[in-house]
């Protein structure tokens, strides 16, 4: 049966065979079942590579699957990651804006083609993948426990991986800066204990320009959650954050409004996760 399976595998190489959707849902199906046989309790090593090379083969079986509006969102997500993987990784040139007692930090620099960026760093007393659930499963509902946003709606998903979202910003105290929205294009990685969530400003014909606030831009900006090499039951969490918030702002205006929503953010956070789990206690007993 296994040879039959990845002749049928092979043949949707084929261009006339890959628009035949039926097929590429059978062959992936195919190759699930035979591979759950094989494997046992404990898979072997070619077992493990084949998973892979199938798991590879599925996204790129969903890939085509799009339509060409769609892909380009997948790129564009793609594109977020990238630049903010690069800009991440390098650790020289950050100036620190705000530095909190209980060890959060606010860095930032400027780069030619970005403008200033700012990266925050935290530690966090949740899991990540605990953390991944509140900021990407229950994404919509961060204007709950968030003052600094009124709404966050995903318009659109795309696959597994990319998500259109149109959030709406809280008027800051005083009015400093007035009501802001944004369209983003958002990516959701997994690279080995490590989780990316990537994006950056996009359009989408269901959400024009809205009357009454200013179409801000973003971009690239990436929330990372890491194990805490201190404690694998934490997360470092850094944010970096890429802002053009339009209209005539002053500069020192912008860089202490966002530097200190960073700041915010962090604790805001924190007491979500903490009467989140408050109430799972409670629920438990």
């Amino acid at each position: 049966m296994l040879p039959a399976t990845f002749k049928l595998c092979a043949g949707i190489s084929y261009k006339h065979m890959r628009n035949m959707t039926g097929l590429r849902r059978n062959a992936m199906m195919a190759i699930h079942h035979e591979l759950s046989k094989l494997s046992g309790p404990g898979p072997s090593m070619w077992v493990r590579h084949i998973r892979r090379r199938s798991s590879l083969l599925s996204s790129r079986i969903e890939e085509e699957a799009l339509s060409e509006s769609e892909q380009c969102y997948v790129q564009q997500g793609q594109l977020a990651l990238q630049k903010s993987v690069s800009i991440l990784s390098d650790q020289d040139g950050w100036q620190t804006e705000i530095e909190t007692s209980t060890g959060d930090k606010v860095l930032s620099k400027v780069l030619p083609d970005v403008g200033k960026v700012f990266k925050l760093e935290v530690t966090l007393d949740q899991q990540p993948e605990d953390l991944y659930e509140e900021l990407v499963d229950r994404m919509e509902q961060m204007g709950e426990w968030n003052p600094n946003v009124q709404q966050v709606k995903i318009l659109q998903k795309i696959g597994q991986d990319t998500m259109v979202t149109h959030e709406t910003a809280a008027e800051t105290p005083g009015n400093v800066v007035g009501p802001r929205d944004f369209v983003s294009v958002r990516c959701v990685k997994r690279r080995g204990s490590a989780c990316f969530l990537a994006g950056m400003s996009t359009l989408h014909p269901s959400m024009p320009e809205q009357k009454g606030f200013v179409r801000a831009e973003n971009g690239p900006t990436c929330i990372v959650l890491k194990p805490s090499t201190n404690d694998p039951n934490k997360t470092k969490f850094t944010w970096l954050l890429s802002l053009d918030l339009k209209g005539w702002i002053p500069k020192a205006v912008i860089n202490r409004v966002l530097s200190q929503t960073q700041v915010d953010f962090a604790n805001h956070l924190r007491h979500r996760m903490a009467s989140s789990s408050g109430m799972e206690t409670a629920m438990a007993y």
